[in-house]
């Protein structure tokens, strides 16, 4: 750990790395503030009250994803939502059409036409949400002075078509933001993005609830909260740098011209292989019972007022979606058919298995084990904060999703920086480390032998 800080800590040092730093910046920079500006035709504190009344539930939840985007109605309201929404009814259809998987397999060429299938999709669906998102607030109203005062300040067919032509390119904005930050900057643009979000909320958060308890401030149940949040950040960082080591034998490898014997290695498998995927996924999707309830869709406003509770069935659900999601995504990312084929031409294969159809059957086997493990972790971590926040009435709502998020990301950031600094250089930049650093990437720790396979 100490070896890698001290690595990390000479970002500065390459020009590269230290532009792509300040681009990343300055993008996320641009993101919170286009969350500021509100749409056209919006009473934006009467909007801030009415999310503030709806805290516990889809909407305080939604809020928190955009970083306080709905509740400004801003620009950006809709945040990277539609993008991520678009991406996984790809993914569904990639299972199910064949033209799709075909496109999969096509290398660079296939997936820039399912980006460019993705960002239709983005388009489409921002149009649809920011239509029903239109319709729903002209009918919402805030209690002020013994009377009632609407969100929208003159609702009609002007207003729906300017809220659906300011979100709309809004929404495409946020996407072109997060594929830039992915392609010249550092790390995933989206998981930066919606990173942002949160913790720009967090400041607010806690100095709302010192204002609300300022009589009462109940410090036995802000330790509980400390301890609980510090408890959650060191589990999830144990998960997310959790790996599953199958050990592999390499019977013969060429390097130029010249061959080795036998070598050992191991082929790292991670506990959470979806990352902070899933989580996202599911409060994706746990928004369209809201925006089919703006199109008056039978027993769809029923489902949202549900929903909107924040109680038992809120929490299953949203564990239950990340559980489908991890077992999902870990699906597309990890083919053991395509692992055990690499493995068969690179002449390795793992002890006591033979190479082919039961090396396959055997990673298989041991992916769907780990993915229990992680996707229990990332239900639990994501649901069982907000149920402790409830019970002891303090509200955690940048408890269990949050942290996983955050803490996923922050840990991909660097893990991103760290291999451009070893990339470029491991003379000069960590001096008389350069022996532990070389270690471990290339020696005997596990991500180090992974990689070399």
């Amino acid at each position: 750990m100490s070896t890698t800080l001290a690595t990390l800590a000479n970002w500065h040092k390459i020009p590269e790395l230290r532009r792509r730093i300040f681009f990343t910046l300055a993008l996320l920079a641009v993101y919170r503030v286009g969350v500021f500006i509100s749409t056209p035709g919006v009473d934006r504190n009467a909007m801030r009250e009415f999310v503030g009344s709806q805290s516990g539930g889809i909407v305080g939840f939604v809020n928190l994803f955009s970083g306080g985007a709905l509740g400004n109605l801003s620009i950006f309201a809709l945040g990277i939502m539609p993008y991520i929404s678009a991406s996984i009814i790809l993914q569904l259809m990639g299972m199910v059409s064949p033209r799709l998987g075909e496109m999969r397999k096509e290398g660079e060429a296939g997936r820039r036409k399912i980006e460019q299938y993705t960002r239709y999709g983005t388009i489409l669906l921002a149009g649809f949400q920011s239509y029903a998102l239109a319709r729903w607030i002209e009918g919402q109203s805030v209690a002020s002075g013994g009377s009632a005062i609407g969100i929208v300040s003159d609702p009609g067919l002007v207003f729906e078509a300017m809220t659906i032509i300011t979100l709309t390119t809004g929404t495409a904005f946020v996407m072109w933001l997060g594929e830039q930050i992915t392609e010249r900057g550092i790390g995933n643009g989206t998981s930066l993005i919606i990173m942002s979000g949160i913790v720009s909320g967090i400041p607010s958060t806690v100095w709302q609830y010192i204002q609300q308890n300022a009589g009462d401030p109940r410090p036995l149940n802000m330790a509980g909260v400390g301890v609980l949040l510090l408890a959650c950040i060191a589990i999830v960082a144990m998960f997310e740098n959790g790996r599953r080591l199958i050990p592999i034998v390499y019977s013969r490898r060429q390097v130029g011209y010249r061959v080795y014997g036998a070598q050992q290695a191991h082929l790292p498998l991670k506990v959470n292989m979806a990352g902070v995927i899933p989580p996202i996924f599911a409060s994706s999707l746990l928004m369209f019972p809201a925006t089919l309830a703006g199109f008056n869709v039978p027993g769809m406003n029923e489902l949202q007022q549900q929903l909107g509770r924040g109680d038992w069935v809120f929490n299953t659900l949203f564990a239950a979606l990340i559980a489908f999601f991890c077992f999902f995504y870990t699906g597309i990312v990890m083919q053991p058919v395509d692992v055990a084929e690499n493995l068969k031409k690179q002449q390795a294969n793992i002890p006591g298995i033979r190479p082919g159809k039961q090396t396959a059957e055997f990673i298989d086997f041991v992916i769907q084990r780990i993915t229990v493990v992680g996707a229990i972790y990332v239900a639990a971590i994501c649901v069982v904060p907000s149920i402790l926040g409830n019970m002891i009435r303090v509200p955690i709502t940048f408890g269990g999703t949050t942290i996983i998020i955050v803490v996923g990301v922050t840990l991909d950031t660097m893990q991103q920086i760290e291999g451009h600094l070893l990339k470029k250089s491991y003379e000069g930049l960590t001096g008389p480390g350069r022996a532990n650093v070389r270690g471990r990437r290339f020696g005997g720790d596990s991500e180090g032998e992974g990689a070399a396979t």
